[in-house]
């Protein structure tokens, strides 16, 4: 007898149909907690036979379901949301949570949806640490539009001081001098103590004259809109220290990824690619897991979303479009891949990738670099995907063989 389990999750109950052979013989609700958890294993044990669970990934809300499947040895199907809209729209024109969780089940006895393989717990920390990094640079952008904002009240020019308003160095200035009131309140001489002794700039005397310099100069010009005992002057100075806290703590999460990726046979592997840094290496890992769960190169496009689909009609022939229906941070991360892999290129560190790169763009100028680029990333993956199927660090001439 073949028990299939449909689960409709929501954020505090999840809707449960238990069925046998296309009948159904339970359907009850329970709560995302040990409690309901407990009463579902109870309810799923009193049938013999092949036990399949299936529900559709809601996010967070889905997580502790997997876990107690996971730990309680259920064999389970875990639905992309789409995925799951598209084939269920048409069983489904009466939409509920019951009707929900009883057609995911009966669905599966025609569908026969592969089992979801669960990854090391190594890989599902490395994605938990890169969704919190990538929020960490949201954070952070966010943080320097309202410093921007903020610094056109009090010291505007103050953005001048660097080639960049960018970096450790740059926020620690401005939390200094949020004011150009404060720094025409000291000496050329003071400016310059105050920027070596509290900056800790590491920089010579003669180059933090030139700095102090350079600041009376621009705070001279300036033209305030508020005074410097305004509230924004503090707000300047909080955004300052916030910028500095997230930046220190992006590179904490990534040394901490770093020390646990050394631990897989891949993160040499990745690292052997040219233009691919402890940044890129870890945040690949994080996001798409252990490659070897994968059958092909083409299955690993469609996860990233860089498939292609094309809209014809009549005589009119597309020339394919991408899906990015897949992970966007992996999608993201391969597509600067490239523009690092080109860089590395010009410092004698060659890859194949990047020669069929350049030599598009030479001979198709007017096709655009983006879609240049998604096919390099097609050519990438596919680098990727042998390298750690093979347990192979790159080699450029050996790429260069296999290519002619």
């Amino acid at each position: 007898m073949r028990i299939i389990v449909g689960i409709d999750v929501s954020k505090q109950t999840s809707q449960v149909a238990i069925t046998a052979d296309h009948e159904v013989r339970a359907q009850f609700k329970i709560t995302n907690d040990l409690i309901g958890f407990t009463e579902l294993k109870s309810k799923i044990n009193q049938y013999s036979g092949q036990t399949e669970v299936v529900f559709e990934a809601t996010g967070v809300y889905s997580h502790r379901l997997r876990t107690f499947l996971v730990n309680n040895g259920y064999s389970f199907s875990q639905l992309n949301p789409l995925s799951a809209k598209k084939e269920m729209d048409r069983l489904r024109p009466n939409k509920n949570d019951v009707n929900d969780a009883f057609n995911l089940a009966d669905s599966q006895y025609v569908l026969s949806r592969p089992v979801t393989l669960e990854q090391d717990e190594v890989y599902k920390e490395l994605m938990r640490e890169s969704r919190y990094y990538q929020q960490c640079v949201a954070d952070l952008v966010k943080l320097k539009n309202q410093l921007h904002k903020a610094l056109q009240d009090t010291f505007p020019e103050i953005e001048q001081i660097n080639s960049n308003t960018d970096g450790t160095q740059y926020w620690k200035m401005v939390e200094l001098f949020p004011h150009a009131a404060i720094v025409l309140a000291h000496s050329l001489r003071e400016l310059s103590d105050m920027i070596q002794r509290k900056g800790n700039y590491h920089m010579s005397e003669k180059r933090a004259n030139q700095v102090g310099r350079k600041l009376f100069e621009l705070a001279s010009r300036s033209y305030p809109a508020v005074p410097a005992e305004s509230h924004m002057v503090y707000q300047v100075q909080t955004l300052s220290r916030r910028l500095r806290q997230n930046k220190d703590e992006q590179d904490k999460v990534i040394e901490r990824m770093v020390k646990q990726a050394q631990e897989l046979p891949d993160f040499n592997i990745f690292m052997s690619v040219p233009g691919f840094a402890e940044k890129a290496t870890v945040g690949l890992l994080g996001e798409l897991g252990n490659l070897r769960r994968f059958t092909t190169a083409n299955q690993i496009n469609a996860y990233i979303g860089i498939d292609l689909r094309f809209n014809d009609s009549g005589d009119y022939k597309s020339s394919g479009f991408i899906t990015k229906r897949g992970n966007p941070v992996a999608r993201k991360i391969l597509f600067k891949a490239i523009g690092n892999m080109a860089s590395s290129a010009t410092h004698g560190h060659p890859s194949h990738i990047n020669d069929w790169y350049q030599k598009k763009k030479r001979s198709n100028p007017s096709k655009g670099t983006k879609k240049i680029t998604i096919g390099a990333m097609d050519r990438l993956i596919s680098t990727i995907f042998h390298l750690v199927l093979t347990n192979q660090k790159y080699d450029y001439d050996i790429a260069c063989l296999a290519r002619h």
